[in-house]
């Protein structure tokens, strides 16, 4: 059992607050005016961590905040002599724990793979019009036919199953695997950008019980990957200030492949960050 004397904690938690603002509050106002961003709101609308629950701070498990007052907590906040803490994770946490730190393990000693080019995103609107498509509101850059003969022209070598069950049924057969939710520990791999994505995913689950700045942490390598992500899809986004990677060339894939390698670099330590919080919540005795 570690503490935090007052000063400190309140610090730590004034500065994660004011670094989630930052991603928070401009949601938070397209919201409000219904402008939906492709790149910006993914987070918060594909995943289901409230904007609320982003910002709320917590030190993870083993910490007793001195001077604090529960009630001024999270619920999960219990009073100990002199402060708080947090109370012991439930059992279905731990269980989640387990599974996020086996996952996680197991994708870390795998060996990353930087061959997809970005074409889950292409595979999605295969055989789609533009009024079909996700962000229809953003032409395809390439117009449907080309974008559907891209897809079929270049291997899709997509290992993730979230990406994947977004393909419609004519793009699964041109997958060189058919991943299943009950199959994604044997497919994850570090070098797809979804799995990185992701990190913020299970960071979340376990919250408050991680810190929050390992949330955080994973929130903002997860919105950076995003725009790679979307800055190598079909869609012209030049409106929005993206400019694409055009993995339609030669060099546009060179430089996918670059970018893919720098994150999983990024991700690898994050990952093992989460994966060791993740086991000790897990052990956590209740």
């Amino acid at each position: 059992m570690r503490e935090l004397d007052e000063a400190e904690w309140r610090a730590r938690r004034a500065a994660h607050e004011a670094r989630v603002a930052v991603w928070v509050t401009p949601a938070a106002e397209r919201a409000r005016h219904g402008e939906p961003h492709p790149v910006e709101d993914f987070l918060f609308t594909y995943y289901s961590f409230r904007r609320s629950a982003l910002r709320r701070w917590s030190p993870g498990l083993g910490v007793v905040l001195r001077g604090a007052d529960r009630r001024d907590l999270a619920r999960e906040f219990v009073a100990v002599d002199g402060g708080a803490q947090l109370c012991d994770p439930p059992e279905r946490v731990r269980a989640t724990a387990a599974v996020i730190a086996e996952l996680l393990a197991r994708t870390a000693g795998r060996p990353a793979s930087f061959a997809c080019f970005g074409l889950h995103e292409w595979a999605m609107v295969h055989g789609q019009s533009q009024e079909q498509v996700r962000h229809a509101a953003y032409p395809l850059r390439l117009g449907p036919e080309r974008t559907t003969a891209l897809v079929e022209e270049l291997p899709v070598r997509c290992s993730h199953y979230d990406a994947f069950r977004f393909f419609p049924e004519s793009a699964r057969p041109l997958n060189a695997v058919q991943p299943t939710r009950a199959t994604q520990a044997d497919l994850e791999q570090p070098g797809c950008l979804h799995a990185t994505m992701d990190l913020y995913k299970w960071a979340y689950k376990l919250a408050p019980w991680v810190p929050a700045e390992l949330v955080a942490d994973c929130f903002d390598l997860a919105r950076r990957v995003r725009e790679l992500d979307m800055r190598a899809a079909p869609y012209d986004l030049s409106r929005l200030g993206y400019r694409p990677v055009r993995i339609e060339t030669s060099a546009g894939r060179a430089e996918y492949a670059a970018a893919q390698r720098r994150f999983a670099e990024e991700a690898a330590p994050l990952r093992e960050r989460l994966r060791t919080a993740a086991a000790l919540v897990a052990a956590r005795a209740s």
